[in-house]
């Protein structure tokens, strides 16, 4: 019996709520409010300009992201799992899998309604 890597990713988004996140991220692409990738999420959260944080729960091996929750939590910046990495990745607007993405601030932007209501469905998911 194998372990499942999904055990230790948590909060793990359900899939209506996870597809709301993927909706959102593409948004954020197409806005120029994305960054992705573990070191460029990372710079942006040290930097304070990350709004939410997305990471794929199946990372292999997980551990390679694992710094970035305790990051968040250090910088109250809420963040979630969603189910794969390459659905992530499609969201990003790239071909390949992505294992972390994150939201940057931007008060001008048309998405800040969204991201507010998405951050406090995640922030509800994390009590």
């Amino acid at each position: 019996m194998e372990i499942s890597s999904y055990s230790a990713a948590w909060p793990m988004a359900d899939p209506a709520l996870a597809q709301e996140i993927l909706d959102l991220l593409q948004q954020a692409h197409h806005s120029h409010q994305l960054k992705r990738g573990a070191n460029e999420v990372t710079k942006s959260v040290n930097r304070g300009m990350s709004e939410m944080i997305v990471l794929a729960g199946d990372a292999c091996p997980l551990a390679i992201l694992l710094h970035l929750p305790l990051l968040a939590e250090d910088k109250n910046v809420p963040y979630i799992f969603v189910p794969t990495k390459m659905s992530l990745g499609r969201a990003c607007g790239v071909s390949r899998s992505i294992i972390a993405a994150c939201i940057t601030s931007n008060d001008d932007s048309d998405l800040a309604p969204l991201i507010d209501a998405l951050k406090s469905k995640v922030e509800q998911l994390a009590i």
